[in-house]
């Protein structure tokens, strides 16, 4: 038990909550060094693919789901624990403080940083009722003797300090709620088509350990129309300045469709979830038809941005021909005429827009039972028959009698990250009250003030007015000043007492 007491005192000292802070902010370093599957899965997907050796060793310790990690809520919930067994023992004994009275007058005020005294002929109880009232007007809390006043001021420092540390445990409480109640999923909707809040409608989905998917609101939407703007010409050719997707939002499936706007920086908010607009790029349509003239495939195909000039690249999977065909391709918004270093983009917007694609031949894979990435193309079983590059409208005939492949146009896609966080507005008003609560901790001194009086030999009395602050504070010479005036106003300074 000894040992017990002795780790939970550990635990909970103030000195272990700022080294175990520290370290949560230490953690959080790699979610942002390395791409997470709750904002990010392609990237995700696309380190794994270019990092083959060190790519699985980080997935294994969870550098790409940080905040999601075993290790990150191990300090988290130890953290958590600290600062309430730290914090609400302090809030107590703050609370009975507040409660309480000032100190007593000490019996040698000559020893405190800040001193005044003079000599009167006023009576003593007469000075001591008007101090009270004059003190107790200009905020200080006042306790009276016989022959003294003790008064104090700047309580707020304390209860500042104690708001910030009691809303840090509810941020805490509420990020760690937040995540296990809410969810969290991306999802790419190309133009012309919708979303349906479902899991199997998701690209990536992670739902918190306390949520029920079965309670998830039955909300749809549809893409319209997406829009981007970029700057023309100067040091900034091509910085985009404007994202804007059109939506008809159905906020249930017997509801009406509302026309909404998503923007970045003004989501879409229904039921409690917020939908962001946090990417997009383009889809080459394509119509593909066999050696007998019959369309075996027909969409659109999301191509995935490798630049800021949109260089797109992205795959077609054709599973029923015989022999089966797969099409890789890169898509360029403004084809470039400089092909030394490959295919590229050279605007991202569809000014000169154009495919350069290459035209496999065999098995895909498909029948293995193993899982593929609709954005890849494995080509281990498989012959490329040839490399053509297609402009909007134009066909291309397949060599070895495999088809033709027409490219007739291109959509718009927009990426979208779809949370429901109910622990949100909780920890937005922590985060406030932190501010306030440290605003007040650092910007209030608390400080104390006495007055005693003590009877003379030769007749009249010794007024002492001092006082001392718990923090530098650099005003507190003039405000003694003001409060020994305050006590000068009803017992005069006389030169001597006969």
């Amino acid at each position: 038990m000894a040992w017990l007491r002795w780790l939970w005192r550990q635990l909970t000292s103030m000195r272990t909550a700022l080294i175990l802070l520290f370290l949560l902010a230490l953690a959080s370093i790699p979610g942002s060094l390395f791409p997470q599957r709750g904002t990010s899965p392609l990237k995700v997907s696309q380190y794994l693919r270019d990092h083959p050796t060190s790519g699985p060793i980080l997935d294994r310790i969870h550098l790409f789901d940080v905040f999601a990690s075993p290790w990150f809520a191990a300090i988290y919930l130890l953290l958590f624990i600290s600062l309430t067994g730290c914090v609400l023992p302090r809030a107590f004994v703050h609370l009975k403080e507040l409660r309480g009275l000032p100190p007593e007058a000490p019996r040698n005020l000559s020893r405190l940083p800040v001193h005044v005294q003079w000599e009167t002929a006023t009576d003593v109880s007469q000075t001591i009722s008007s101090t009270q009232t004059q003190w107790k007007s200009k905020g200080w809390r006042v306790r009276v003797g016989e022959d003294w006043v003790s008064a104090e001021k700047g309580y707020s420092r304390e209860s500042g300090n104690l708001l910030f540390h009691l809303a840090l445990l509810v941020l805490l409480l509420a990020v760690g709620l937040g995540s296990g109640l809410g969810f969290r999923g991306t999802v790419i909707v190309r133009e012309g088509s919708g979303f349906a809040n479902n899991v199997t409608q998701y690209d990536t989905f992670t739902a918190g350990r306390l949520y029920s998917e079965a309670k998830m609101p039955p909300f749809s939407f549809a893409l319209k129309d997406f829009r981007a703007t970029y700057q023309r010409g100067g040091q900034q050719n091509g910085a985009a300045r404007s994202f804007t997707a059109d939506v008809d939002l159905k906020a249930t499936p017997d509801s009406s469709p509302q026309a909404r706007r998503v923007q970045v920086n003004e989501p879409l908010r229904t039921q409690g979830v917020t939908v962001y607009l946090v990417g997009h790029g383009y889809s080459p349509e394509f119509t593909i038809k066999d050696a007998k003239g019959n369309i075996v495939w027909q969409d659109a195909a999301v191509f995935l941005p490798q630049d800021g000039n949109f260089t797109s690249i992205g795959v077609v999977k054709v599973p029923d021909t015989v022999p089966q065909l797969g099409i890789q391709g890169f898509f360029l918004p403004t084809v470039t005429t400089d092909f030394s270093r490959g295919p590229k983009s050279t605007f991202p917007a569809a000014e000169d827009p154009a495919v350069y694609l290459s035209a496999w031949s065999g098995d895909l894979g498909l029948d293995s039972g193993l899982p593929q990435s609709v954005y890849r193309l494995d080509t281990t079983k498989m012959k490329r028959i040839g490399i053509e590059e297609l402009k909007p409208g134009k066909s291309w005939t397949l060599p070895q009698g495999a088809g033709t492949l027409e490219f007739t146009g291109y959509k718009e896609w927009a990426s979208f990250s779809i949370t429901k966080d109910p622990g949100k507005g909780w920890a937005l008003g922590s985060a406030i009250s932190a501010i306030v609560g440290l605003s007040l901790s650092l910007l209030i001194p608390r400080r104390r003030v006495w007055l005693r009086m003590s009877a003379l030999s030769g007749g009249g009395s010794l007024c002492e007015v001092a006082g001392l602050s718990k923090t530098e504070a650099p005003g507190l010479p003039a405000e003694i000043a003001k409060l020994a005036l305050l006590v000068k106003n009803h017992a005069p300074e006389v030169s001597h007492v006969d």
